[in-house]
């Protein structure tokens, strides 16, 4: 409830020379004025003023910060007034018989004035606080953004947000890896897959040649050969899958690579065909008598560039006299020195390659076998020879 409104008095003024007895002592007067009285010598002058007209003041009889109305006490609206005395910043709010000064959010009040409040002292984010006055924002560390509450962090997938990686993306804890496929590396930049050369690691991955392609690699082989596996090269025979073109008068005999066509019948006068690959000279004929008796016709090949000594073919006698001991030479088409024969027993001898050879190239050695069997002659020694007449086709490549 408001305040009473309580009754009005005007005062008047009280002449102390009157109601005072001997309000002045000695030669003194007493002098009357309005509130008081002075006491002059006899001999003063005193020129009074006009007493000033007394008009009634008008005093509010209501508490501070209220105003009458009728019977009642009101409350003053400093605020709707404008009779306050906030600062431009802050707001005034009305209360029962006086006002406050509210500063905005993000301020607090020092004295008078508004101060901006450092919220990032109080770590209201997670990661990062910036202060701005009356506010502050939040920031996340890169690879994160910001929740729904605007303070907390949470982990960003930049690989569903267009990572850079040029193949695979893994998405991590505030960040991403980039990994590569098989046959690939990843580049310095950390986001390109860059093609792995594996040829150029190793020049065993492949019997023959090596070839690189991306994200991977293949081993081919040369004309005339078929991969076995990955890796390796297996000749084809063309005389068994019938890929050739030799004639009903001839003899396919397959080689490293290729096949070779040759007579049925490579027998020469004076010998005679006397088998497929058998060749007999009569000793009936003169001169079969400084002539091997028999000439066997074999066929081989060997790749380029074998490592040396190497052997390559062994000579095995087929039939043996009691008592004979047998010598092997190489009696023809070595007239280079390629070959030589290293004699391993009484009955067997070894063809060994004596130099490195490239090819294409082809070699018809005639390997002999000489028996001497001093137990048949009663004159000297009775000595036959026997021949094996070896075609051998080097390759054109090197395995």
């Amino acid at each position: 409830l408001a305040p009473k409104v309580p009754s009005l008095c005007f005062p008047s003024d009280i002449n102390e020379c009157e109601t005072i007895p001997d309000a002045c002592k000695g030669q003194m007067k007493c002098y009357n004025h309005y509130g008081g009285y002075l006491c002059l010598p006899h001999t003063a002058e005193v020129f009074p003023a006009p007493e000033p007209a007394i008009t009634p003041t008008v005093t509010n009889p209501c508490p501070l910060g209220y105003e009458s109305q009728g019977d009642s006490c009101v409350d003053i609206d400093e605020c709707e007034r404008d009779e306050h005395d906030c600062q431009p910043s802050q707001q005034c709010i009305n209360s029962l018989g006086a006002f406050t000064c509210q500063c905005p959010d993000g301020y607090r009040k020092v004295g008078t004035e508004c101060i901006d409040i450092d919220e990032c002292r109080y770590r209201y984010c997670q990661h990062r606080c910036v202060n701005v006055p009356g506010s502050f924002s939040c920031q996340c560390e890169p690879g994160f953004q910001l929740a729904g509450n605007n303070r907390s962090c949470i982990d960003v997938n930049e690989c569903d947000m267009g990572a850079p990686c040029s193949q695979r993306c893994y998405n991590t804890y505030g960040t991403f890896l980039c990994r590569c496929d098989q046959g690939y590396e990843l580049g310095p930049d950390g986001f390109a897959c860059n093609d792995i050369d594996e040829c150029s690691y190793s020049s065993y991955l492949c019997q023959y040649q090596c070839v690189n392609e991306p994200g991977k690699f293949s081993c081919v082989c040369p004309e005339g050969y078929q991969r076995q596996g990955t890796r390796l090269c297996q000749d084809i025979n063309e005389c068994e899958t019938g890929e050739h073109q030799c004639t009903d008068t001839q003899t396919c005999v397959n080689i490293h690579g290729r096949y070779q066509c040759v007579d049925s019948n490579r027998c020469q006068d004076p010998y005679v065909q006397v088998s497929e690959n058998r060749c007999v000279c009569p000793v009936n004929k003169p001169l079969c008598r400084d002539l091997p008796f028999s000439i066997v016709h074999r066929y081989m090949s060997i790749t380029s560039e074998r490592s040396v000594p190497s052997d390559i073919f062994q000579i095995q006698a087929t039939s043996v006299s009691p008592g004979a001991y047998n010598t092997f030479r190489i009696r023809s088409g070595d007239e280079n020195g390629d070959f030589y024969i290293r004699q391993i027993n009484n009955i067997s001898a070894m063809l060994v390659l004596a130099r490195a050879v490239s090819g294409p190239r082809e070699y018809t050695l005639d390997l002999e076998m000489v028996s001497v069997n001093p137990l048949l002659s009663y004159q000297g020694s009775y000595q036959t020879s026997s021949a094996l007449r070896l075609s051998i086709y080097v390759g054109p490549h090197t395995f």
